[in-house]
């Protein structure tokens, strides 16, 4: 029998805490192991019917039996087979009951666990978890409650939900510190890094995972290496150009170095086994770097590979993260279709299995395949579902937790460090001392173990003897008790047969009663199903036709304001032309009147050019007739030219305008809508500044906007128009109000000057007190 396998076996049993006959545990022992040697090259299925004949044979209740059905439950597991992995879970919790060990609960509970977390029902997975650590704290075995901290950890990350699995790392940190469990604590340092590479703070992220590298080479885990290199290169590639600069690259170096790392973690990945989930991962993430450096065929065939490997499993969150991938890909390449029908398929099993970090991701980028696909509604409702995934996923709260157990983390790792450091140096200081010390120790521990194994082999041949003797006697007893055993044997037998036959017409009675609860439940839940969703689906609808009617009711006062405005203001200076033509007939009008005449019809008709060249302009924007084309403009060129025609009026009032718009300020517009914005608003502070007033333009800039703002010193807005107006529902007053000296209006300036920043992809707001003036602010695209 292979020594190794031996005391493997050996160490399980003994930490289920039962005692059991030596020579048994290395029969039993050898049959397992010996099994085992030989379907090395079968199949799962294969090692589990071996095992399940074991087990049939093997009848005695003891923690051989415990080993037996938590490795066949591990069996059933890798079979993907869960109502199998509960039966044998179920037996092997009984025989914990009956045995009184809390060790076999605990380590059944765990198998359990790890089961449910591989096929990502996170739910039953946390269940057992938690049923598992209990049992372990009440044994106080330390190791197991870290490493179900640990698993709880991950568990919470895939979530995810953060703050508790920074708590639950925190926890499995503390004690791997205590017991100076380095291997392990490279485990936390794993998750944690993970944590952090989620929050976006990739140079902590770095420092986490350079520490778990350096112990996972130490002790030459594989597959932590592959882990470690797959998350510095995620650390790299997520940073930002700051960020790199404090990791100690330049920015130009982030793609290869983070390429780099990402293929050796796959290169160590290829050859270890259960690797499905890291070599995909690298595949995902050798994709995103090609498609980075514009090769896009090597990305898409990067991608495909995490798809077809993933399928294969059943790693549910890994298949929807490789088909997300893809499907992100095509979007990207304006492949709108495919883009929808990838992101659709994860999307289901995102909404399946709780997976909210991906069901946000791909809610919002089908709304902007839709968008683009021109199909509004769709795009609108996958935008809406976005909002309400991502408010799900992270609130205030959270991140305050969060903030405060990193600073929890940090201070514990730090001090870790610096204990580590301490030892080192006072190790230094007393490293002969110890020299001398150990070695008088070894030749007292010799001398002891001589001593002890002469009296070892006294003692077993003592016990020889004694079994000896007690077997003799057994076989005596036995002898005499075999005829009465088998008059008891059958009468025990007739008994249970009896007992079997009415178990028998009890369970089918039962069964049959389930069936009708089970559909009679189904059809209260299914109907009680239908009546929600209806119920939803109506308040949407109210609420959707409310919204519509409330814009119908605003475009509906605009339009009465626009009529209003044609019927009266339009036929105002028409009648005044035709009297003004009539007098110019007649030919018996003083100079005088004629000038003043000629200066009041030549004031009706420029409100009424400006009037209509609004009216037109909105109609126009209202029934998709403008097609802005946005081209580079020298903003202070353009407000000079609009000033400049509008000078004249300003001047009727002694109205300074002050033109701050710094030379060079540019952006990305059309020429025509911006200069007709710029025009308005000018106008409106000239109509509602008293004279003597002044009106100021100026400009403020960022790496992505330009802002102009339009300030006077005028009368000002009421708030509520103010607040109206900021609204994204602004339709318009569809109301005039008379300048300071009586000017007239449409009422459509500000809505035309609203719709046309609309159609710029820019906005514009304003703010204003009463009496003090009012500041427009356009937002511009920097060119």
């Amino acid at each position: 029998m292979d020594l190794m396998n031996y005391w493997c076996f050996k160490s399980v049993v003994h930490s289920l805490n039962l005692k059991v006959n030596k020579s048994f545990v290395a029969c039993i022992a050898f049959l397992i192991f010996g099994f085992d040697a030989i379907a090395q090259t079968k199949t799962s299925q294969q090692k589990l019917d071996s095992l399940l004949l074991l087990n049939q044979k093997y009848i005695r209740q003891d923690s051989i039996k415990g080993v037996l059905l938590t490795d066949i439950l591990r069996l059933y597991g890798r079979l993907n087979s869960p109502d199998k992995v509960e039966e044998y879970a179920l037996k092997s919790l009984q025989l914990s009951n009956k045995l009184g060990s809390k060790n076999l609960a605990a380590f059944t509970y765990n198998r359990v666990g790890l089961f449910y977390h591989g096929v990502s029902n996170y739910q039953k997975a946390e269940e057992n978890y938690k049923k598992s650590l209990k049992e372990y704290l009440l044994i106080g075995n330390q190791n197991k409650v870290a490493g179900l901290y640990m698993s709880l950890g991950a568990l919470y990350i895939s979530i995810p939900d953060y703050g508790k699995a920074l708590e639950m790392n925190q926890k499995a940190v503390n004690i791997y510190q205590k017991t100076n469990s380095d291997d392990e604590l490279s485990n936390c340092y794993i998750n944690i890094s993970e944590i952090y590479q989620d929050l976006g703070q990739h140079k902590q992220a770095l420092e986490y995972v350079r520490m778990a590298l350096k112990f996972f080479i130490k002790n030459d885990d594989i597959r932590g290496q592959a882990l470690a290199y797959e998350g510095i290169g995620l650390a790299y590639f997520k940073a930002t150009p700051a960020e790199l600069i404090s990791m100690d690259i330049l920015p130009n170096q982030k793609l290869s170095v983070a390429l780099e790392n990402f293929n050796k973690s796959l290169k160590i990945a290829e050859h270890i086994e259960d690797n499905d989930d890291i070599v995909s991962g690298n595949k995902i993430n050798i994709g995103l770097v090609y498609e980075k450096m514009g090769q896009n065929d090597l990305a898409f065939k990067s991608y495909q590979s995490s798809i077809d490997i993933t399928k294969k499993s059943n790693a549910k969150r890994d298949y929807a993260e490789s088909l997300q991938a893809l499907g992100n890909f095509y979007n990207n390449q304006r492949d709108y279709s495919n883009a929808v029908r990838l992101l659709t398929q994860t999307l289901n099993i995102a909404q399946q299995n709780k997976f909210l970090d991906i069901e946000r991701d791909a809610n919002l980028v089908l709304s902007e395949a839709y968008d683009k696909l021109k199909k509004y509604d769709e795009s609108l409702a996958f935008y809406k579902q976005y909002v309400l995934v991502k408010d799900e996923i992270f609130n205030q709260e959270k991140e305050r937790e969060i903030t405060r157990r990193q600073m929890q983390l940090d201070f514990g790792v730090k001090e870790k460090d610096y204990q580590l450091k301490q030892q080192i140096t006072t190790g230094e200081l007393q490293q002969q001392v110890l020299l001398a010390k150990q070695q008088q120790q070894k030749l007292i521990l010799r001398q002891q173990e001589l001593a002890l194994s002469d009296k070892e082999k006294i003692l077993q041949r003592l016990k020889f003897l004694q079994k000896q003797k007690d077997l003799e006697a057994e076989k005596r007893v036995q002898g005499s008790d075999f005829e009465r055993s088998k008059l008891i044997s059958r009468n025990e037998a007739l008994e249970k047969n009896r007992q079997i036959s009415d178990q028998k017409q009890q369970i089918k009675y039962d069964g049959k009663v389930k069936i009708f609860l089970s559909v009679a439940i189904a059809l209260v839940l299914f109907t009680a199903g239908l009546i929600y969703f209806n119920q939803r689906k109506t308040t949407k609808l109210n609420k959707i036709i409310n919204k519509q009617k409330r814009e119908l009711e605003q475009l509906s006062r605009v339009k009465d304001r626009i009529f209003s405005v044609v019927s009266h203001d339009m036929r105002t200076p028409v009648n005044s032309l035709i009297s003004f033509i009539q007098l110019l007939e007649e030919g018996n009008i003083e100079q005088i009147k004629l000038n003043r005449y000629a200066a009041s019809l030549k004031n009706n008709l420029t409100y009424t050019s400006s009037m209509m060249e609004n009216l037109l302009n909105w109609a126009a924007s209202q029934m998709q007739g403008f097609n802005p084309y946005l081209e580079t403009i020298d903003a202070h060129s353009l407000s000079i030219e609009v000033i400049n025609s509008l000078q004249s009026v300003a001047d009727l009032k002694q109205i300074e305008i002050h033109n701050n718009i710094n030379q060079g300020a540019e952006c990305k517009a059309d020429f025509n809508m911006l200069s007709l914005v710029l025009r308005n608003l000018i106008g409106n502070s000239i109509k509602f500044t008293p004279e003597k007033g002044i009106i100021t333009l100026s400009t403020e800039a960022n790496s992505e906007q330009l802002q102009i703002t339009i300030s006077d010193t005028g009368v000002g807005m009421p708030e509520e128009f103010v607040s109206h107006f900021n609204k994204s529902e602004y339709q318009g007053a569809g109301v005039s109000t008379p300048g300071t000296n009586k000017e007239k209006g449409t009422g459509l300036g500000l809505l035309l000057c609203r719709t046309f920043m609309g159609l710029m992809d820019s906005k514009i707001t304003v703010s204003s007190a009463k009496n003090k003036g009012t500041q427009f602010t356009l937002w511009l695209i920097k060119a």
